[in-house]
């Protein structure tokens, strides 16, 4: 959920200005259905991908060296070149390095990476760290042992992916980004919807182009740092060409220069903007132009806004084609209250001539923003929280919490700006307003010569036509007169006075809101997390992978060899085989077809048969193997070398 904001209206006894009420009670029905809808269920949600299995297994002891290590995702992962690292007991590498293995099948996540022959006994670290498809990096270390645990000079990492000076920088750029964009967007809509003269105050000029500056420079920050972000965590290496290069082929790379092409094109907006638009004078062209920026700027901004659902949270886990469009909607919401909420503040303290009816279009926009933000909160909350208990015993769920309670104190605060609104109105203050707007006191130039006109600096001489020097230095001095004074009278309207100091604690809070919510949007989801942690306590304990060997002869030529078999973790339920055939000459063989069955005799079990697929040259492997009760089962494996020959081999194997 996302911060609320006032609703203004001309009195507390018109249906106008009891609409806040009714805004204030919709907003506290819609967080509790939030939480209502918590309890709901719904499938299993992946944003941060998670280790769920490996081969061999955490701790586990094998009596012969595997000749590859293989790892389980709970989704899909980006791995580069020494991704997945193998050190043995001295710390030197075990595996032979380069890009893993993709060994996916079907649902199943699963990459490998091939071991050296001839390793010695000991304990052995496998050190991992991959991409999820939420942009984020994951990471992560265990150990196995072969023959029997050893001393080893290897440290696992204590550090997770994106940590460190760079994980920090990165974490910088994306909340400036946030911020550039609401300022940029928001600022950008205050001027349009709510007061069209505004595009002519300096003060915000520089609001949103500092908004465009601030989002653009982060943008290139974060497509700099994303190399060492999500690898090495090197600094120096956010200059590495080849690295870059990478990124830019991913889908977080791709987002991010998306984002840049878009900022040129919202540049040209700005211009627009603030130079032909400010000084147009015909209405008729500039309602033509107002509507044709209106377009234009909702088309940029919902495009920007989409770059962050492209490549994030919304990207991945369930339902992503609805998740993605609803993420768009909650950030335009978010930047058009907020960041208008900023332009307010900023037109209150340095534009002394805003009107109140800007003010109350404003409140218009603010409470569409609470309407779009409810709704979509209701359903990303829903979506990566699902439970009471991932509300209150994960950090995502905490973090979230404090959110809805930031958003309760923006309630209040919103309370308080509504009714200084109501009494600058019926105070007369609007009406004091409107007339100081009359007589040009603006931003522009154009009011300040004059003001100068009119103002009159005591005691000092009239200036001649022949000293012009004295003549700009006295109109300098009447327009800082005439400035002071409307500064004077503006800060003594306490009704005015009071509504910046309440609109300037909203944005506080909402500043505050906004560090939240960009933690959030790094951070393990809470369903996601939850569901681990459920799978981790539910499996049995882990009993290792067994392993045998099946010497055959098909009789044909050729026909000689040996099969290598892993049933994995060799407990009763779901397993996982694997299957290597070895020629006569140790080397890999290639074979048309392998079967194998299970029968359990002392309980007249069986046989059941297994049908492996083959996954490379000379491996064949099953997924979801079931063994529905412990003991010493008879594994048969039939082997055929050609059209003719073919033999079975069988061996015992205690299984559970």
């Amino acid at each position: 959920m996302t911060a609320t904001a006032p609703h203004f209206g001309p009195t507390p006894s018109t249906p106008a200005m009891r609409r806040p009420l009714a805004a204030a009670a919709l907003l506290a029905t819609l967080i509790g259905m939030v939480f209502g809808l918590l309890l709901g269920g719904a499938g299993p949600a992946s944003a941060h991908a998670a280790l769920t299995g490996s081969n061999p297994q955490d701790g586990a002891v094998v009596d012969t060296a595997p000749k590859e290590v293989t790892l389980t995702f709970s989704e899909q992962v980006a791995l580069g070149d020494d991704s997945i690292r193998v050190l043995d007991p001295d710390g030197k590498r075990a595996d032979t390095g380069g890009a893993p293995r993709d060994l996916q099948s079907g649902s199943t996540v699963k990459y490998g990476i091939s071991l050296h022959t001839g390793l010695p006994d000991g304990t052995y670290t496998v050190a991992w760290q991959a991409v999820s498809a939420d942009s984020h990096p994951v990471s992560g270390a265990f150990t196995f042992s072969v023959g029997a645990p050893s001393k080893t000079t290897v440290a696992l990492p204590t550090n997770e992916a994106g940590g460190g000076l760079v994980g920090a920088l990165y974490g910088i750029a994306r909340y400036a980004a946030y911020a550039g964009f609401i300022l940029l967007a928001g600022g950008s809509t205050f001027v349009l919807a709510c007061w069209q003269r505004g595009a002519g105050a300096r003060p915000l000029q520089r609001l949103v182009a500092r908004g465009w500056m601030t989002l653009t420079v982060a943008t290139l920050a974060m497509l700099l740092l994303r190399n060492p972000y999500t690898g090495s965590g090197k600094l120096a290496d956010a200059f590495d060409l080849d690295g870059l290069k990478a990124v830019l082929d991913t889908k977080p790379g791709a987002a991010l220069v998306s984002r840049l092409l878009l900022l040129g094109a919202s540049a040209l907006f700005i211009a627009v903007l603030f130079g032909a638009y400010a000084k147009r004078e015909d209405e008729r062209e500039k309602k033509d132009l107002t509507f044709g920026l209106a377009i234009g700027g909702t088309v940029i901004a919902a495009g920007i806004a989409g770059t962050w659902a492209l490549a994030e949270h919304a990207s991945a886990g369930i339902q992503p084609g609805i998740a993605m469009p609803v993420d768009v909607l909650h950030l335009l919401a978010v930047a058009a209250w907020l960041g208008g909420l900023t332009a307010l503040l900023v037109a209150l303290y340095r534009t002394p001539d805003i009107d109140v009816t800007a003010v109350r279009r404003f409140s218009g926009i603010a409470f569409g923003s609470v309407i779009v933000l409810a709704a979509t909160g209701i359903y990303q909350s829903w979506r990566q929280v699902g439970t009471w208990s991932a509300l209150t015993g994960t950090g995502y769920g905490q973090l979230l919490l404090v959110k809805v309670g930031l958003v309760a104190v923006l309630v209040g605060v919103a309370w308080i700006s509504r009714r200084w609104t109501a009494r600058l109105i019926t105070g007369g203050g609007g009406a004091a307003t409107e007339a100081g707007t009359e007589t040009g006191a603006g931003a522009g130039k154009g009011s300040s010569a004059e003001a100068s006109d009119k103002a009159e600096v005591p005691g000092a001489p009239a200036p001649t036509a022949e000293d012009p020097a004295r003549a700009a230095q006295l109109a300098r001095q009447q327009a800082a007169v005439a400035t002071a004074e409307k500064k004077r009278i503006r800060d003594a309207d306490p009704d005015r006075s009071g509504l910046r100091r309440s609109v300037l604690a909203e944005v506080g809070v909402a500043v505050a809101l906004l560090a939240v919510t960009t933690v959030l949007t790094s951070t393990e989801p809470a369903r996601t997390e939850e569901e681990a942690a459920r799978t981790s306590a539910a499996a049995p304990a882990a009993q290792g992978p067994v392993e045998m060997k099946l010497p055959f002869d098909t009789g044909g030529k050729n026909g000689k060899g040996t099969v290598r078999m892993e049933i994995i973790p060799a407990r009763t339920g779901a397993n996982e085989l694997h299957l290597w055939i070895d020629g006569s000459d140790g080397q890999v063989m290639d074979i048309p077809e392998v079967k194998v069955a299970f029968t359990l005799e002392s309980k007249d079990i069986g046989p059941l048969p297994v049908v492996p697929a083959r996954l490379a040259e000379g491996h064949w492997t099953a997924d979801g193997v079931q063994i529905p009760m412990a003991g010493n089962w008879k594994v048969a494996v039939t082997v055929r070398t050609s059209d003719i020959d073919q033999t079975t081999v069988d061996k015992n194997m205690k299984i559970g």
